[in-house]
């Protein structure tokens, strides 16, 4: 055993003698994952970016909306302590509720929605990475290639999954020494930013974007004023501040695209040292929650400052509205309005302006396997109880990674690309639905939170969380019911649209839109889930193996 430990890097390292996994991460590991999942300048910059024409102000949505996803964490960090196991919501739901639920949600929440957002990293990627790098030189033709050309997305998206797939496949290890080292750079890139921001004015943005904007092929002339009527016109209207109660809780069914995700690492801690620690798992997953939040709230007061929100929020709408085919005018902002690129029009320097951008890119390198990683675990946890081929749960002996899980990822992911690319099937139109489906998942973890400490009463008393009550009632319940209470107020909104914001759904407002497309694909996906679920453990009955005893037992280690 000590030579194999030595193999794998240091006697520090356990070997999970069942699994072939390893813990090689620390909580601080975990804490990085985590703080890079509610990603700021990615998921966040990205998807504030669309909400232009919400009424309710942007900082109390994420300021409300950060505070009940502390819920979440206490529901997290609670399950990942009473039960570490590799693939997290899997494990959790198929043990309390049951296997067919287990393995439904968990499947389509964590395996099939995951091949919808290959593109959408890709997306990002194009835009805070290949357009700013590109475009501060003066490549207009690169600028248009990457930001506007179908097959220049399409390219990014085949990097993206190279790129991940590396990342993956050189084992956990060697991913949280490259995702610190870009957690470092990334906010030190981010800190340069904000102090670009801090002391510069609205007059200098104004003079460096009409200077600079035709660098990436805009026309010359006063874009700013430009880009300020066609937002107007487009209804860019999103306040900074302010908005009714309700206004500002119709914001967030959008803004969670960004901040839910604290727990995205919940699959992964089964490789974690430690991860039997309430209080740990907590403080990592609150602390990525807490000053994602507090970041978001600086970055956004520094931009009304010397960008101006409003501003800001017109030039978003300028580009969406053309994006998403509401207008056939072309917005005078030639690339999507990237916060830290607007910033550095605030210098002519390009090679400074190369460097600062390069740096705020590893926002998304340090984050970009988060696509596949996560995923693979709940694909080889359903694989090591025998509900998906043997071979999904095979780990590379070098590097402890399950190959094959990944190649389930990556393959679906690259055909989706191309769906999503082109638009076949209306597929541009689904972007929230990456995140209404894992929703659904999450909805089950955290009704299998509530019942735990009474249908595993024996469980739950033996574990680390067990004295943590209020009021004599358990935490994790009480906990698990806010959770709760928000996944459904979210589930109604995309699946309802009573006030047709959201596009995925079918709008009971007779006037709004109806995404039957986007309905259909959710469907089928639950439709395949099942359909594994109930051929295999056909399957595995002819081979004399019940699967219903399988989930009588907790996994080993």
């Amino acid at each position: 055993m000590q030579g194999v430990q030595q193999a794998m890097g240091g006697e520090n390292l356990f070997l999970r003698k069942a699994t072939g996994l390893v813990r090689s991460w620390s909580v601080f590991d975990a804490f990085i994952y985590a703080f890079f999942s509610i990603n700021l300048v990615t998921l966040g910059f990205y998807i504030i970016s669309q909400m232009y024409f919400f009424e309710g102000g942007l900082i109390p949505a994420i300021i409300i909306s950060g505070i009940i996803i502390l819920a979440e964490c206490v529901v997290y960090a609670g399950l990942i302590a009473v039960m570490p196991r590799a693939g997290g919501d899997y494990v959790w739901q198929s043990r309390i509720l049951g296997g067919f639920v287990g393995f439904v949600l968990a499947v389509t929440g964590w395996w099939f929605i995951l091949w919808l957002w290959t593109p959408l990293y890709a997306d990002m990627l194009r835009h805070i990475f290949f357009v700013p790098l590109v475009g501060v030189f003066g490549q207009a033709e690169l600028v248009n290639f990457f930001a506007w050309d179908p097959n220049g997305f399409m390219l990014v998206c085949i990097i993206t999954v190279v790129f991940a797939s590396i990342v993956i496949g050189l084992g956990m290890r060697t991913y949280s020494q490259f995702q610190k080292f870009c957690f470092w750079v990334g906010n030190a890139g981010l800190a340069v930013v904000c102090v670009f921001l801090l002391f510069g004015s609205n007059q200098a943005f104004q003079a460096g974007l009409n200077a600079q904007a035709v660098r990436f092929g805009s026309a010359a002339g006063d874009v700013y004023a430009a880009t300020a009527a066609a937002g107007e016109a487009a209804g860019g209207v999103t306040p900074l501040w302010g908005g009714s109660l309700l206004a500002i809780f119709l914001v967030m069914p959008y803004l969670v695209f960004f901040n839910l995700w604290p727990n995205w690492g919940a699959t992964l801690y089964g490789e974690v040292k430690g991860a039997d620690d309430f209080k740990r798992n907590l403080y990592g997953m609150t602390s990525a929650l807490i000053v994602t939040t507090v970041l978001a709230v600086i970055f956004y007061v520094l931009v009304d400052k010397t960008i101006t929100w409003a501003w800001l929020a017109k030039a978003n709408g300028a580009y969406w509205s053309y994006r998403w085919g509401l207008t056939t005018d072309a917005p005078p902002l030639n690339f999507w309005p990237y916060p830290a690129l607007l910033a550095m029009f605030l210098v002519d320097q390009p090679i400074l302006q190369f460097i600062i951008l390069l740096a705020m890119s590893m926002w998304f390198f340090g984050w970009a396997a988060t696509v596949f990683l996560s995923s693979t675990r709940v694909i080889f946890a359903a694989a090591f109880d025998r509900l998906l081929p043997e071979k999904m749960a095979e780990v590379d002996a070098r590097t402890r990674t399950p190959i094959y899980a990944m190649l389930a990822m990556v393959i679906p992911g690259l055909i989706v690309s191309v769906l999503y690319v082109y638009n076949v099937f209306s597929f541009a139109t689904f972007t929230l639905c990456s995140t209404l489906v894992i929703a659904v998942t999450f909805l089950g973890t955290t009704i299998a939170a509530i019942v735990l400490p009474y249908t595993k009463k024996d469980l739950y008393e033996a574990s680390p969380i067990a004295k943590y009550k209020i009021a004599g009632i358990p935490m994790i319940s009480i906990a698990g019911v806010i959770f709760a209470a928000f996944l459904i107020f979210l589930l109604v909104e995309w699946l309802l649209d009573p006030n047709a914001l959201y596009g995925i759904g079918y709008s009971i407002n007779e006037n709004g839109y109806k995404n039957l497309n986007s309905l259909i694909f959710m469907g089928v996906m639950y439709v395949l889930a099942i359909a594994i679920y109930v051929g295999f453990k056909m399957y595995r009955k002819q081979q004399g193996v019940d699967i219903d005893n399988v989930y009588k037992e907790i996994p080993v280690e």
